[in-house]
Parts: C-alpha cells; structure tokens; sequence
C-alpha cells in the first residue's frame, strides 16, 4: 500500500481556467479595430494601425490607432478647452465623478481583468486580485483628495493639461496612479498607454463615457514612442508625468528643460531583498518569490538583488531551489497558475541574452525543469548565483523572472551591498528584530522599504525612487502635490526685482592698505581658488570694494567631497539643526550694522538694514521648521502601517540669487540646511561678498565643517559643472538667467538629480509666500515610505 506522503506526491491542481469569452465578445463587438478616444468621443480606426498581441499565444488580439501629430494637438486642444470647466466643477463635483470611476471599475473588474491578462500575458490572479482592486481603490481614495481640496491644498492650484505616459507592465494599474490624481487635482489629461498594452485603457475610455467625465477631461491617444514624443514636445502641456525605462526619462528630461515643464520620472529599479539570520526564512522565501516572480519580474521594484546573511545563505537557497521547483507556469488565464507569459519576444530575447552572458562571466544559473508552451514568449524562473557586485545581471535592470543572489556578513555590509547600484526605488528587509530592520530602513537609498513583506502598495502611501530611479511620488499626499502649483508662484515677476537705490557712503579707508580678496569657503576652511584667479567687485558707485576667488571645477570637487565627509549633518537630530541656525542668527544679529554698510556699499540700496533683519527671520523661520517638518503614519488596508519620512536629499547645489544677495542666500541655503543637506552654494556673482562676510559668522555658530561650501566665482560655470557631478544629488538656480536654468535641466539628465529654477523669473525674497513655507521644504527633502506589518 502507497503512504499518504506518496499519494499526495503523485496529486496535482487540476486545470482551473478563466473564461475569456465576454472579453472577446467586448473585442468583437468593436470589430477588433480602436480608434482614438479625444473631447468625449471616439474616432474611426486611422488608415495606420498596430497589431496588439496576446503574449500566451502569439495570436492577433485587435488593431490599434496610430496616433499623428494632428492627433494629439486636438487632444491637448480638446483638454485645454475643458480644464476651466472642470475646475469650475468644484471638489465636490469632480469627487462625484471620481467616485462613479470607482464603481464602474468595481462593476466590471472582472472583464478588466481579463482582458488585461489577455494584452499583456500576467496570470489572471494578479489582474483580478491585485491590478483591478487597488486600481479602484485609487479612484476611490482621490474622490477623497477632490472633495478636500479646497481645504488641505488651499493654497495650490491644478497645474494645467497633464501628459502621461505609461508603460505595458501595469497597464491599468498605472492609468489609474495617474489619471485619479490629476482629475482630482482639477488638471485635465492626455493619456497614452503602452503600445504592447492599450486594451483596458480603451475600455476605460468607455467607462469615462459611463461616468459622466465631461468632454475633454479624459484624451486617450494610442501608439508608439512617435505619440509619446508628440506629446513630451507639445508646448500646450503644463505637466508630464512619464513611467518607463531611465534612458527614456534622459530623453524626456533633456527634452523638456527650460520649457517650464513640471516633470515627475517613475524609472527604473535593481531592488535589493535583504534577508537576515533572523528573519523567518519561509516567510521571506513566500515574500520572494512576490517580489520577483510577480508579473514574471516585470516590475519596476522587483526585489531582483538577493542579499542573504551568510550563516543562513545555503539553507536559505535550498529553500529558494525547493520553492522554484513548484512555481507553475503556463497559461495565463488559468488560474493555478503562478507565472505567466512575457509581454513580447523582443522582451524574451533581451532576458535570455543577460542570462547567457551571466553565465558566460562564470555564474551559476538554476532553472527548475518545466514544460514552456510551444507558443508565446516564455521565460522560466531564474536564480542566479557567483555573481560579482560589478556583473552585468547584478547592475542591469533584467526586467524578467531573474534573480541574482550574493551573501553578506554585517549589517553595514548588507546596507553597503543594497545601496551599490545606480538605483534607488525599493528595497524589502527581513528580520525578527524590529530594531535592527527599523535600522536599516533609513539607511537605504530608497523611496519604499518593505519590512517583513513586499510589493505592497497603496492610494494613501506615495511610491517613487530616489537617484537614476527617478524624482517625484505617486499616491499619498505627496502624489497630489505633483499635480498642483502653489498660487504664490502666480504672483512671481516676470524678472528679478532692483531695489531702490540710495545715496552710497564713500568708503573712508585705503582699499589697498590690507588684503582685501575673499576666499572660498570649503571643509569649514577658508581656501584659496585652485585656479588662483580673482575677480574685482565694485560697488554701486563703481569704486574697488574687494577682490573674491574665481571658483573652478576643482573647486567644485573639493566642496562636494567636504560636504559628503559632513554625513554627520545629516544624521543630526532637527532640535541640534534647529540650534546652529539659531545661533548662525544671533551671530548676524550682532553684526548687522557691518552687513548693512556692506549691502549698502555693494548695491546702493536705499534700505540695507531691511534685508539684514529680513535674513535674520528668515534664519529664525527656518530653525523652527527644522524640527517640524515631520513625516506622516499612514493606515494603508493591511495590518501595519506606514511611516512617510522626510529625508534630505544629500548633496544640494545652489546658485543664488543677484536681488537681495543675503536675504537670497539664507532664504535657500537655511531651509536646505535645515532638514539635513549638506550644502555647496554659489553666492550672487554681483554681489557675493554678502556671502563671504558670513564666514566667521558660520565659524562661530557650531555649524559642522562641510555641512556648508561656499565657492565664488562665475554663477553660469559653476552651475554647470554642478549639473554635470554624480556625486551632487540635487541642483537649485535662482539668479533670473532663463538660460542658464534651461542648462541646469539638461545637464542633469545625466544623473537624473532633481532641480528647482526659477525660470528665469524673479521671486519676491522678502514674501514668505514666494520664498518659504512648505513649497521650499518639498524641494528640499524626498520622502521614503516605510511599510511596518504587525501582529504576523
């Protein structure tokens, strides 16, 4: 007699399939041909069409619409007709709308999800239990942020008609990360979806229809990368929000630079999965196999890095093999199945190239013996082991079911391993110990750590990257944000400002009779220019006031390893920042007849002594921020929550302004200091020595060496050799020049840190409304969202 274990060896899940037969009918019923869904109304099928496929099969499944130029002109058109309108609807009313976009998704989900399944080749048990729920459940949270608006952003405004363009991982998911912030916002859209993946957008285009979204809120517009650029280039759009590769962000982000152009980047990942000798290995292998298998590893936050604990690392892959051996592939539609079908064969030969050259380098590849299906794109589950940290498949983003696993010994190894890459979008943390996990978290360069679980998502908490992950939040309050423009920047001039002049003091003494050459500023040090040139400033009435240090490129090098050394900075508590600033106040304050005469001497200002007390507010404004620019705790629908922290960003560039050359420069230099930056300023290029003055006031007052570097010289090289540095995690340019700012966005591409210009418009220094307040503090942070389950 067989024993029970051998019995149940020889059981196995019987075929459970989905029916497709009212996505088809769906399909037939529009003769498998779309056209384009602009002002409300459908066109017919243009004369150039797509073919879209069903990745399981290889089978046609529709022809798409080739979008042209023409054609989304009359949808940026149409959507520019009817953003007055939909503002005018007020909160209420687009929370109304927002609300039957929810129920609608709610009614039919299963037909979404379906037909999702069949566009795009993931098994119908992610589309029916996670794409299609938590893309209602985003209508449904920003119903919410419409019917607050008026309160919550009372001082905001919808930017405008918003681009968006998204990818073929997430079809329907990412429409609705999108679109339900924006409508809520007031803004209205022009929507492309994937080329490989356009079904369930066009469906939603119906339910648009169902809902009552008026006319023009909601432009769908199909096609390939030709539609995407159209779009990126159209000067009729205020904001793009773009999902997709890193290269294709550069485009975007070069493309757009100077163009006044608010831009949010969700771009690539090479998520780290960190598990501890602690953690409950199976827990983590279950976790695992959800973060990298999940949408057959095409996901953008993939825990596509194994980081192990060395004790634990060969009892831990045993486990990892075993589980692999018992993941089922095949149709996607069946519903036992756990992975499904690559979107397209150009995706299945891209995977199996980097696997080959894997192995070629000298790795280990184990792929658990399984039947692929004769037809579709398949690719089994992949571990990858021996791989260097420099190995192509432990720095490339693979986007497929392939995991590349190493071991560490310490903590600090782990973090040092996690954050070796160019990336910086998620990171998952497996521990029994809270302490050591909650430890950890904040030291990954990430925007989401997931803390005993992973791929957990939400309305309510943002998602997003840090480095050449991208900049800007979807979901949360943060998320919101990147779809309004605060009202004080309406009310900026259209140039810088000149104050009123006054009658200038002839200065008494012999300018020659001492040393009169400012220095840089670097390490806490004075320091000569490495250049070793020197440039005269004069005052209003021409005469000889000093000569300043012509900062260079080396300069620049110097003051950005000084300010990484200054980590310390960043570590501090805000009551400690909030202190130095104090004290960098009382300082200035004692000295604020000197400062005055100096401001009066280098401007001819009529009124000094207001722009010295001004700064000195503004001092004391932001060292009370500095402790109460707090994070929030989000109750997402699991049980944990999520803390939101407002992290510095790192290393901050700033070019400041020629108006109120101090009040500028405290006004960006105090509030990025504030929250943890460490700081390389670029002082007014007419006016520095308001800077320079300030040295031994900064030696006084407790502030680390490096926290703040202050090199003189030439606003438009300097900036430009800031943009074009790796090592400086963010640039701000507020000197008027329109140019420059343009240049500043260009560069950065490269790196892809985020920027904050000025335009080339002015900006009132002395209206906290246009220079403070929490608009500043948003650029000055970024937000990581750490998920914390309890009670499991």
């Amino acid at each position: 007699m067989p024993t029970i274990q051998e019995i149940l060896k020889t059981m196995d899940y019987g075929p459970s399939p989905e029916s497709s037969k009212e996505a088809n009918a769906w399909l037939d019923e529009h003769e498998r041909r779309f056209g384009l869904f602009i002002d409300n109304a459908w066109s017919a099928p243009a004369a150039e069409t797509f073919a879209t496929n069903n990745p399981a099969t290889g089978k046609e499944l529709a022809q798409i619409t080739q979008a042209s130029t023409d054609d989304v002109n009359r949808a940026v058109e149409a959507a520019r007709r009817a953003q007055p309108g939909w503002v005018a609807l007020g909160g209420h009313g687009r929370a109304k709308v927002l609300y039957s976009l929810a129920r609608l998704l709610q009614k039919h989900s299963r037909l979404f999800a379906v037909l999702e399944t069949l566009d795009n080749g993931k098994t119908i048990r992610e589309t029916r239990d996670a794409d299609l729920p938590l893309a209602a459940r985003h209508f449904y949270h920003h119903a919410g942020w419409a019917e607050l608006q008026s309160e919550e952003f009372a001082d905001y405004r919808a930017v405008g008609v918003v681009g968006q363009i998204v990818p073929w991982n997430f079809p329907l998911l990412m429409l609705a990360w999108k679109i339900a912030p924006a409508m809520a916002a007031g803004n209205t859209i022009v929507f492309k979806p994937a080329e490989f993946t356009s079904l369930t957008a066009l469906l939603f285009a119906e339910i648009c229809q169902r809902a009552g979204v008026p006319p023009g809120v909601v432009n769908i517009v199909t096609g390939d990368g030709r539609v995407g650029e159209a779009i990126v280039n159209h000067p009729g759009i205020d904001k793009l929000a773009f999902t997709g590769s890193t290269e294709v962000g550069r485009i975007i982000r070069k493309a757009t630079a100077g163009s006044g152009k608010k831009l949010s980047l969700e771009l690539g990942g090479k998520s780290p999965y960190i598990v501890f000798e602690d953690a409950d290995l199976d827990a983590s292998i279950e976790g695992l196999v959800d973060s990298i298998w999940f949408n057959q590893g095409q996901v953008c936050c993939a825990g596509s890095r194994l980081l192990v604990q060395e004790s634990v690392e060969q009892r831990f892959l045993a486990k990892l093999k075993a589980r692999m051996d018992n993941l089922r592939l095949g149709s996607p539609l069946d519903k036992q199945n756990d992975i499904g079908a690559l979107v397209d064969p150009v995706q299945f030969q891209r995977i199996r190239g980097l696997v080959e050259g894997a192995k070629e380098e000298g790795c280990t590849v184990y792929q658990p013996a399984c039947e692929l299906p004769a037809d579709g794109s398949w690719f089994p589950p992949t571990l990858i082991t021996g791989a260097s940290t420099s190995a192509t498949v432990s720095q490339t983003e693979i986007f497929g079911p392939v995991l590349v696993a190493m071991s560490f010994r310490t903590p600090a190894d782990a973090v040092q391993l996690a954050n070796n890459t160019v990336y910086g979008l998620a990171a998952c943390v497996w521990s029994e110990s809270i302490s050591l996990a909650l430890d950890v978290a904040p030291q990954l360069k990430a925007g989401v750590v997931w803390i005993n679980t992973a791929n957990q998502f939400d309305a309510a908490c943002g998602f997003g990257g840090y480095k050449e992950s991208g900049f800007g939040r979807e979901g949360g309050r943060e998320g919101m944000l990147e779809y309004l423009t605060p009202l004080a920047e309406d009310a900026r001039p259209a140039a810088p400002a000149v104050e009123a002049k006054g009658k200038v003091k002839p200065a008494e003494d012999n300018p020659f009779g001492i040393d009169r050459t400012a220095k840089l500023y670097i390490g806490g040090k004075q320091a000569r220019p490495d250049g070793g040139y020197s440039r005269a400033i004069h005052g209003a009435s021409g005469e000889f006031i000093a000569d300043v240090g012509e900062g260079n490129r080396k300069d620049i090098r110097n003051a950005v390893e000084a300010a990484h050394k200054a980590a310390g900075w960043s570590k501090a508590t805000a009551h400690n920042r909030a202190q130095v600033l104090y004290y960098i106040a009382e300082n200035l304050s004692a000295r604020a007849g000197e400062f005055a005469a100096r401001l009066g001497a280098m401007t001819g200002a009529k009124n000094p002594e207001r722009e010295v007390q001004a700064s000195i507010e503004r001092l004391f404004y932001w060292a009370a921020w500095a402790d109460k620019y707090d994070g929030l705790a989000h109750q997402p629908p699991m049980h944990g929550i999520t803390v939101a922290l407002n992290e510095p960003i790192g290393v901050l560039g700033i070019v400041c302004p020629n108006e109120a050359p101090l009040l500028g420069f405290i006004s960006l230099v105090a509030p990025a200091l504030a929250v943890g930056n460490r700081v390389i300023a670029v002082p007014s290029e007419a006016h520095p020595l308001a800077a320079t003055d300030l040295y031994q006031v900064l030696d006084t007052s407790d502030l680390p060496g490096g926290a703040l570097n202050i090199v003189t010289g030439s606003a438009n090289e300097l900036a430009k050799v800031m943009a074009q540095h790796f090592d400086i995690d963010a640039l701000w340019r507020h000197d008027g020049n329109a140019e420059g700012c343009a240049e500043v966005e260009r560069l950065s591409a490269d790196s892809l840190k985020r920027t904050w210009t000025g335009d080339g418009k002015g900006r009132d220094w002395y209206d906290k409304k246009q220079a403070a307040g929490r608009a500043v503090l948003y650029h000055a942070t970024q937000v990581k969202n750490i998920w914390i389950p309890y009670g499991v």
